[in-house]
């Protein structure tokens, strides 16, 4: 059926802008209640977020209705009349044969006629992405029609999930996963779970998840471990090094130096040739420290003459220490099972979701890891995989996507930080990662925090409720120009309801993603029932000893 032969006329075009166009609704629709039947289905004339063709000789032209308002005038009985007016963004071009197409060439005039568009001429637009079977969602202004979007563009070249605390993020990541599986088997993801949302142990200790159990891989990132000696250069630079300290560059070309010499030694144990100081092989941590304890002290002629280090060192020595006597840190600096380099093949295999307990999807929980050394611990997950896909023979057989929750966390906006190292390998991976089978999809609520690098290699946005005017006027300028004004809509969103950009949809979409089920541990808390029917009195030493012993339930 070819778009051009269906619809209902609805109105005619009363100003054509480059960047949109109005159209006044016909009388017979400008009524309090306009609705209209296409086909089997009632639909109201101009419903904001709805899609309307635009007809003029061979112009045909799909456009997305995202403003709609009156305008009083008085007849010649002097009797009131409104006239009714909508806003419309063109998204792309119906050509002979009805088919569609991105983007505008040919526009049409001031008069061309304006039709409604039911759920038959929606299904010819969507028809290709149906074909994937990957259905996310409800179109908002057709309940009935369910939205898939290209898996191919969505996955394979980045994506980003924005919106404010309270708009649905974890609910719409939690609900895009449980579909990805049941539309590809084979799915590959590796989440970055900084509260714990998608998979938590409850109060007797049994895991839960959000995942179906057989499909999930959970690592709780403290008793795995994740050996220092698999961070590279910048990572340990991030994490024992105050890069605005006056000494900070003598400590970093010092640091480099005894890492290869560590790595040299380790190399000729295991039988390697060349090494660099990224190489992922075992050293010593407490040799390093004592290599900088040594040169700090050193001293010449019988005690006589300093050394060319001695007192440089004091701060890094001091916060290397506290480092390494905070047990907190034990996963990352005293590893009891990954003490040797023979250990990073299981390391992986578990990462991948290869391991004794296989699955689709691999949840690393970051809950109880401390907060300041987050960042570096994100980068080594996101660096593994990327590593592992990019000396992986088969990586085009075997990509993995990597979720990246509260992204804004550890890949910022702001330059020179503490943890610009980390930032620099996360943004790699979004300018190299698809080359290799490693995809990102960055999960915010505040967009304006994130790296611009991170976003402006996303393709697709799934766009959830976003009031704060400078995160609306950010994520206009993330999108084209010509679908920026549909960032209007997003203050009035409801609770998992999102505007879907980019390429991984045909055309700007709103639509209602399917609730999860099961749902992550993200719902907000009910102080009502709380303050009415909550207990008289709590464990408080409990409270303490979990507290101490870093412990969450």
């Amino acid at each position: 059926m070819s778009l051009q032969q269906a619809g209902i006329l609805i109105g005619y075009l009363s100003e054509v802008r480059g960047d949109g166009m109005d159209a006044r609704i016909a009388e017979e629709h400008a009524n309090e209640l306009p609705i209209i039947k296409v086909g089997d289905e009632e639909i109201l004339a101009g419903q904001i977020g709805s899609y309307v063709v635009i007809q003029q000789g061979n112009i045909s032209i799909l456009a997305l209705v995202f403003k709609m308002w009156g305008k009083d005038r008085f007849d010649t009985t002097d009797r009131r009349k409104t006239d009714r007016f909508v806003s419309l963004i063109p998204v792309g071009e119906i050509q002979d044969n009805g088919i569609f197409v991105r983007g505008v060439r040919h526009y049409p005039t001031p008069g061309a006629k304006v039709y409604a568009v039911g759920l038959n001429e929606i299904n010819v637009i969507f028809s290709k992405f149906r074909d994937y079977k990957f259905f996310i969602g409800q179109l908002s202004s057709h309940k009935d029609y369910h939205l898939s979007l290209d898996p191919r563009a969505l996955f394979g070249r980045h994506f980003a999930i924005v919106g404010q605390s309270g708009s649905g993020k974890s609910w719409t990541v939690t609900s895009l996963i449980q579909n990805t599986i049941k539309a590809m088997p084979k799915t590959h993801i590796i989440m970055l779970d900084l509260h714990g949302e998608y998979c938590w142990k409850d109060r007797d200790g049994v895991l839960q998840s959000a995942f179906p159990e057989e499909q999930i891989n959970y690592i709780d990132a403290l008793e795995m471990e994740m050996p220092y000696w698999l961070m590279t250069y910048a990572e340990l630079v991030d994490l024992f090094i105050n890069r605005s300290e006056s000494g900070a560059s003598m400590q970093m070309t010092f640091m480099r130096e005894i890492l290869q010499q560590l790595k040299r030694k380790e190399a000729k144990c295991i039988g390697l040739g060349a090494v660099s100081v990224d190489t992922p092989i075992y050293f010593s941590l407490a040799e390093m420290y004592m290599q900088f304890k040594s040169a700090n002290e050193e001293k010449k002629d019988f005690g006589k003459i300093q050394g060319a280090l001695f007192g440089q060192f004091d701060e890094f020595l001091i916060r290397m220490q506290s480092r390494f006597n905070d047990v907190r840190y034990d996963f990352l600096l005293k590893p009891k099972i990954r003490n040797n380099s023979a250990s990073m093949a299981d390391l992986l295999r578990e990462f991948v979701g290869l391991g004794a307990k296989k699955g689709n999807i691999t949840v690393v929980d970051l809950s109880s890891v401390p907060t300041d050394v987050r960042p570096a611990v994100c980068a080594q997950v996101g660096r593994l995989a990327f590593e592992f896909n990019y000396w992986n023979p088969q990586r085009r057989e075997f990509p993995i996507t990597l979720i990246c929750e509260e992204a804004h966390a550890y890949i910022p906006r702001e330059k020179g930080g503490q943890f610009e190292g980390t930032k620099r390998m996360m943004e790699r991976i979004a300018k190299e990662g698809r080359k290799y089978g490693v995809s990102i999809g960055v999960v915010s609520q505040r967009p304006t925090e994130l790296s611009e690098t991170m976003l402006s290699q996303c393709s697709s946005f799934i766009c959830l409720r976003t009031t704060n005017p400078d995160d609306q006027a950010y994520i206009r300028g993330l999108v084209p120009e010509a679908e920026g004004d549909l960032t209007d809509i997003l203050s009035s969103l409801g609770r998992g309801e999102a505007l879907v950009l980019g390429e991984a949809t045909p055309l700007p979409t709103r639509v209602q993603i399917y609730r999860p089920n099961p749902e992550p541990k993200s719902n907000d808390v009910d102080y009502f029932t709380g303050w009415r029917e909550g207990p008289d009195d709590l464990d408080v030493s409990g409270i303490v000893k979990l507290w101490r012993t870093q412990t969450r339930k």
